[in-house]
């Protein structure tokens, strides 16, 4: 359809004032362009104006095709005269009132109708310059005579002709301002009327969402009515439940009022008896009250002769330190074996043991062996006496002495590992001379027989017990090396870690560490009898050993047994620990009675030098130590770099000098 403009632009005033073409479609714009219809002047005259503004501003083909019936009106017209008389000129439409507070002013259009241009350009190109005359008003220029039409100017009348041109377009100017006018407060109109009807399509809009929201709310509402219905019917069938439940409970009321009564009855005969029960309570808490004044005051002094215990305890490490060290840090005992069956009886004083200052009751410290030379002889032919040879130890076990004498006497060595320091026990002597008796015991777990390692587990198993109830809490951790051929071994290995000692270092436990440490060796915690047992027997498995002259089963190498302590008194936060080292050494004997020919000859000489030098190494150490000396040489042997931590210093050493009792034996029990 055509655009607004347009549409207004072919209406005539009187087809605007009545409203026929917009009487089928009332819209609310068009009851808006009635309403401005019904306020104006109706016009007689159709109108012939040129275009609104709107459709001059449109393309050239828009506006021909709007020109169209102009200019079929005015087709044959040739002249002005004939297009001043053709039409009765309209008068003069009245002013369009205007709105409430506006004022328009008339607008000269910038550009004339068609007819009026053209006739307007005839007149002026027929007509010769000449003074100017004065413009007529548009009412006297066509004046009606009896209703009738003016008459018809002559031809030659160009001047008058000119005159009733002038009024017309003057009349058409003015229509044509009057329509814009009116063409422009439609167009507001219109504007209003759109925007009304933006506001009424997002209110329709809203009202739609509101709508969609209230629908919603109404199926929700339906569903929680369902819901709610369906609840009421289960709350029913609950009451029903309920109620016989009730009845029930009624009846079990009933039953309890009764045994409430027999209960209250009870009650009252308890209630007597809980006062005469309340009266000797009185009377017991007097007593409590004094008992536990008493308590308090056995407290005070509890806690008064722990501070004495432990000063004691204290007092009683120091001087059996002190002790210790007065019977001396190096000490060696001298332990003689019995002879075993099947060997032959050693004759009359070849081993004599003297009595002590204090007489036969005082332990022997002396041992005098008496040495025959077949080679020496007198003058006279008669063979030479016996030489006899006299030494003296911290003490003397002669072949009689047990396991437990033996134990007895470095029973007070062993507490002091206990009590935070060092201690290292060796046994020293030819093979068969009976150390791994002394460090192990003999074979089939006899009380009687048992060595030093599991008697001094015991008795540290047994003291850091009785510690105990001093607030003294101690952990003990094992391992049981060998060092054969300077090779350290683990005799605590299993499995498939068996015969790789090659593997076992000797390194620092860590950086700026004392402690020493031996790499891929087992660390066993011990906390009784039975395991160590376990360790000793499985030690005893991995040992190495071979035969030799000097015994079926001679041990070729040096085992180690070690024992860390470590103990704690939490309360007062005390801390000590020390090693315990128990050495069976490697036989001693020299390499010519050692030796047995056969295949492995080269290995047992290789053996016996590597113990030879170990020993040698050892007891160079010792010398130094006795000498406090400021190099120690540790490292010349695997065995002395491995127990350094147990010779110097605050440690306590000891060795026994086990010796055999038979006469043949007697350079080797000489040279030990």
């Amino acid at each position: 359809g055509p655009k607004k403009g347009e549409f207004l632009g072919h209406l005539g005033p009187r087809e605007l004032s009545n409203g026929s073409l917009f009487s089928q479609q009332r819209s609310p714009l068009l009851e808006v362009r009635g309403n401005v219809q019904l306020k104006r002047p109706p016009v007689k005259a159709p109108s012939r104006l040129p275009l609104s503004g709107t459709r001059l501003k449109r393309g050239p083909e828009q506006m021909e095709d709007a020109l169209e019936p102009e200019k079929k009106r005015t087709r044959g017209l040739d002249t002005a005269t004939k297009i001043a008389t053709s039409r009765p000129r309209a008068p003069v439409l009245a002013t369009v009132p205007q709105t409430q507070g506006q004022t328009t002013a008339p607008k000269v259009p910038k550009k004339t109708g068609p007819r009026c241009s053209t006739a307007v350009a005839t007149v002026l190109k027929n007509q010769k310059p000449g003074p100017a005359a004065p413009a007529q008003k548009p009412a006297a220029a066509a004046p009606m005579l009896g209703g009738r039409k003016p008459t018809k100017r002559p031809a030659w009348d160009l001047k008058g002709q000119l005159c009733d041109l002038n009024a017309e377009l003057k009349c058409c100017r003015e229509r044509t301002q009057t329509l814009d006018q009116e063409n422009q407060q439609l167009q507001d109109r219109l504007r209003e009327a759109q925007q009304q009807a933006q506001s009424l399509g997002a209110e329709r809009r809203t009202l739609e969402g509101e709508l969609a929201r209230v629908q919603a709310q109404a199926e929700q509402g339906q569903r929680e009515l369902g819901n709610l219905r369906a609840r009421v019917l289960e709350l029913e069938e609950q009451l029903g439940t309920q109620e016989s439940l009730v009845q029930e409970l009624r009846k079990e009321q009933l039953e309890l009022q009764e045994e409430r009564r027999g209960l209250a009855t009870r009650l009252e005969e308890q209630e007597r008896r809980l006062q005469a029960s309340e009266a000797a309570l009185s009377g017991s808490r007097a007593e409590v009250a004094s008992l536990r004044q008493e308590a308090t005051t056995q407290a005070a002094l509890l806690v008064e002769q722990g501070e004495r215990l432990h000063g004691l305890e204290m007092e009683r490490r120091r001087l059996h330190n002190q002790l210790q060290e007065l019977k001396g840090n190096i000490r060696v005992f001298c332990r003689v074996r019995p002879v075993l069956p099947g060997e032959p009886t050693p004759p009359p004083g070849f081993l004599l043991f003297p009595s002590g200052p204090g007489g036969p009751s005082d332990p022997p410290t002396r041992l005098s062996l008496s040495r025959s030379d077949e080679r020496r002889g007198t003058l006279s032919g008669a063979p030479a006496p016996p030489t006899r040879h006299d030494f003296s130890f911290d003490r003397v076990f002669p072949p009689a002495s047990g396991q437990d004498e033996v134990f007895e006497e470095i029973a007070m060595l062993v507490q002091s590992a206990l009590d935070g320091y060092p201690v290292c026990i060796f046994a020293y002597g030819q093979t068969g001379s009976g150390k791994t008796f002394t460090m192990e015991g003999g074979p089939g777990g006899d009380p009687q027989v048992e060595g030093l390692i599991p008697r001094a587990l015991r008795h540290l198993f047994s003291v850091a017990q009785e510690l105990g109830g001093q607030g003294w809490t101690y952990s003990f951790v094992a391992s049981y090396v060998e060092i054969y051929n300077e090779t350290v071994r683990d005799l605590l290995a299993t499995g498939t870690r068996k015969g790789q000692g090659g593997e076992c270092e000797i390194r620092r436990a860590g950086p700026g560490s004392e402690e020493l440490t031996v790499t891929n060796a087992r660390y066993v915690p011990v906390s009784c009898e039975k395991e160590v047992e376990a360790l000793l027997h499985l030690a005893r498995q991995n040992r190495a050993v071979a035969r030799t002259a000097q015994n079926e089963r001679s041990s070729r190498s040096h085992s180690v047994f070690q024992l860390q302590i470590s103990g704690e008194h939490a309360g007062r936060g005390l801390q000590c620990g020390a090693p315990l080292s128990l050495v069976d050494l490697a036989g001693s004997e020299r390499l010519d009675p050692g030796l047995t020919l056969g295949p492995g000859e080269r290995e047992r000489l290789r053996e016996t030098q590597a113990i030879n030098s170990s020993l040698s190494t050892l007891g160079l150490v010792i010398m130094a130590l006795s000498n406090k000396e400021s190099h120690v040489p540790y490292r010349n042997s695997k065995l002395t770099y491995l127990l350094q931590n147990s010779l110097g210093g605050s440690a306590k050493m000891l060795m026994f000098v086990n010796i055999s009792p038979l006469e043949e034996n007697v350079s080797e029990s000489l040279n030990s």
